[in-house]
């Protein structure tokens, strides 16, 4: 299943950044899903790995970008770099 959602939650408490979005990252990954990655994201290193196959993926940019010219995965998507 896929699902989005493109708007603000407006309340009298404020939260930090990424809040709302941190909470669903945290729920797809206990039920065994992962996020789209075209919006923002906020995964801790670690998760992020976990759910993107992170030492899978640096061994095939070491065989397929080895001198680095693409942004890592992580990199590029959770700090927009």
């Amino acid at each position: 299943m896929n699902f989005g959602f493109w708007d603000m939650l407006h309340r009298r408490t404020t939260h930090p950044d990424g809040h709302f979005n941190r909470l669903i990252e945290a729920e797809v990954l206990r039920l065994g899903g992962i996020k789209s990655l075209y919006s923002d994201s906020y995964f801790e290193r670690d998760a992020f790995d976990v759910a993107y196959g992170g030492d899978r993926y640096r061994e095939l940019k070491a065989k397929y970008d080895p001198q680095g010219a693409f942004p890592e995965l992580y990199a590029k998507c959770v700090l927009r770099g």
